[in-house]
C-alpha cells in the first residue's frame, strides 16, 4: 500500500530521514515516537505529497484514501456537528447536488443520487458523526454550538472527530491525545481497534502506543 525506497530528506541543511526503505500494507498500525525535530511530521508531509524526498522514491496507489489531522482550525459560525460531517467530502456533494436539484425542481437525476447517498451510508452519517463528538466528550447541547464557542483544545477535538469522519484507506494522526481527557483517550483506543485501514500516528504517550500497537 505504502512504500519507502531508500528515502533521504534534507530540511534546511538537516538530514531527517536517511536511506529509509519501509513497507506498509493494508491494516498495519504503526507508532511514530521520537524527540521534536527528527522527522515524523516530515514523513507526513511526504506521504502528504507537501514534500519531495532528496533521494530516493515514495510509492503510494493513487486509489488510496487518505485523511489527515488538520493542527488548527479557524472560529466560525459553522457548527460543530456541521464540521464533523464536512469530513466526508464525497457525502457532503452528493448532498449538495440532492440540495441543488430540490431547489432547481429537477426531479431526473434524484433517484441516482440518493441511491449514491444510501450507498455512502449518508443516511447514518448524522448520528455517526454525533456517535464521534460524543465520544471525544462534546455534549448534546454542543452540537449546534459554533466553532468560534469552543476553546483551542476543544477545537483539537473537533479536529479529530472531523478526520475520523472521512472514510479513509490510510489515517495519519499526528498527537491525537494532546487535549484529551482518559474517558476521551480510553475511547480513541477502541475506535482505533476498530479501524480497518492502515494507521500511522505520532505520539509521545507511549501508554497509548501500548495499547493498541
Amino acid at each position: 500500500m505504502l512504500s519507502f525506497q531508500d528515502v533521504t530528506l534534507r530540511r534546511n541543511g538537516e538530514v531527517l530521514l536517511e536511506h529509509l526503505s519501509l513497507t506498509l500494507y493494508q491494516g498495519q498500525k504503526v507508532g511514530l515516537v521520537g524527540a521534536n525535530g527528527i522527522g515524523k511530521t516530515s514523513l507526513f508531509k511526504l506521504i502528504l505529497g507537501e514534500l519531495e524526498a532528496d533521494q530516493g522514491d515514495v510509492e503510494l496507489n493513487r486509489q488510496v484514501r487518505i485523511a489527515h489531522m488538520a493542527q488548527e482550525v479557524s472560529g466560525t459560525d459553522e457548527t460543530a456537528l456541521s464540521y464533523v460531517l464536512s469530513g466526508d467530502i464525497e457525502l457532503t456533494q452528493i448532498q449538495a447536488k440532492i440540495a441543488d436539484a430540490e431547489r432547481d425542481q429537477n426531479f431526473e437525476p434524484l433517484g441516482a443520487l440518493f441511491e449514491a447517498l444510501a450507498d455512502h451510508d449518508g443516511f447514518t452519517a448524522e448520528a455517526r458523526a454525533e456517535q464521534l463528538l460524543v465520544g471525544l466528550g462534546f455534549k448534546t447541547e454542543d452540537f449546534q454550538q459554533p466553532i468560534s464557542a469552543f476553546s483551542g483544545g476543544w477545537r483539537v477535538r473537533l479536529n479529530l472527530a472531523r478526520t475520523l469522519m472521512q472514510p479513509s484507506d490510510l489515517l495519519l494522526l499526528d498527537e491525537p491525545t494532546n487535549h484529551l481527557d482518559l474517558d476521551a483517550i480510553f475511547w480513541l483506543v477502541n475506535w482505533i481497534a476498530r479501524y480497518s485501514g492502515t494507521l500511522i500516528l505520532i505520539s509521545h504517550d507511549r501508554e497509548f502506543l501500548d495499547e493498541w500497537v
